[in-house]
């Protein structure tokens, strides 16, 4: 059985929830706290044992491309400064190999992932959402690959979602369970509200077998008009089991405007050099807003 060595990172889309400031610069290159979205992915497929990453981009996604590539003068200037630290965390995404590919035309995720099917061969690879950040002990997409390497099977990251917000996920129909592993029976894209087979949502992780490739070169259109993901996981399923895992950590939404507030908040106060004086200015608002605090 071949290791899990490739992943995706699908980076063409609009970004238009947070227009205009994504006008000119792509969403995944949306600051948190002092990092964009997109090093947050990579550093997790870092962390999972990824070698090569392909990131699927679109027009105007250039500045993710500069962002990982190597600045020998700013290297120098911190070498010369000493800051050496900083230094390290500028150079991370050098431990891996980084490629690029453009999604020509906004065909929808299905067809991002397809765009890359060239780079993948007849591998397995993993599939990882920018508008989820999880923070886990064990790197989510670490956890699905060992799943993986388990089952020699397809391996879904899913999540408990409230039953009011189905209708915005990928949602899973279970046969049965063990321990937090699924077998599933269906898998279903953007249910209509109060139609969804349970609550367990698609989370933007994924560990598939190449032969998801077949199921995505159909180009068939689903929800929204676009070629989904989701789909092509149900048309495996029906070849080959594909599981879902109901994955340890805190996912964090970055892809709507209170879950990236939400998730700045959060990181920032995890960030010594500044949460002190943060959590001093949150209070210093709830009283001033007359805030209680349940």
């Amino acid at each position: 059985m071949k290791k899990v060595k490739k992943a995706i990172i699908p980076a063409a889309g609009l970004g238009t929830r947070f227009l205009p400031a994504t006008k000119a610069m792509p969403k995944e290159m949306l600051p948190i706290v002092d990092r964009p979205t997109i090093e947050y992915i990579v550093e997790e497929a870092i962390a999972s044992g990824i070698e090569d990453i392909i990131i699927v981009t679109g027009k105007g996604k250039r500045a993710i491309e500069d962002h990982f590539d190597r600045n020998f003068e700013l290297e120098a200037n911190l070498i010369e400064k000493g800051k050496l630290e900083l230094l390290e965390k500028v150079n991370q995404s050098s431990k891996v190999e980084i490629h690029y590919i453009r999604q020509k035309e906004p065909k929808g995720l299905g067809h991002a992932v397809w765009c890359a099917r060239n780079f993948i061969g007849d591998e397995p690879f993993a599939v990882l959402l920018g508008d989820d950040i999880v923070q886990a002990q064990t790197p989510c997409t670490k956890q699905l690959i060992d799943q993986y390497n388990e089952t020699g099977s397809s391996v879904i990251g899913v999540q408990t979602v409230p039953n009011e917000e189905t209708h915005r996920y990928g949602i899973i129909d279970p046969i049965s369970t063990e321990g937090r592993t699924y077998v599933v029976s269906n898998f279903v894209e953007k249910p209509n509200q109060g139609t969804a087979p349970s609550n367990l949502a698609i989370m933007g992780r994924y560990v598939l077998t190449p032969e998801i490739f077949e199921f995505l070169s159909l180009q068939e259109t689903g929800a929204g008009g676009e070629i989904q993901l989701t789909d092509a996981i149900q048309k495996l399923n029906e070849s080959q089991k594909v599981y879902a895992y109901d994955f340890e950590g805190k996912r964090y939404d970055v892809g709507e405007k209170i879950g990236f507030v939400k998730t700045t908040i959060d990181m920032a106060l995890e960030n010594e050099e500044i949460r002190d004086e943060l959590y001093e200015y949150l209070l210093k608002k709830v009283n001033e807003l007359n805030i209680t605090i349940k």
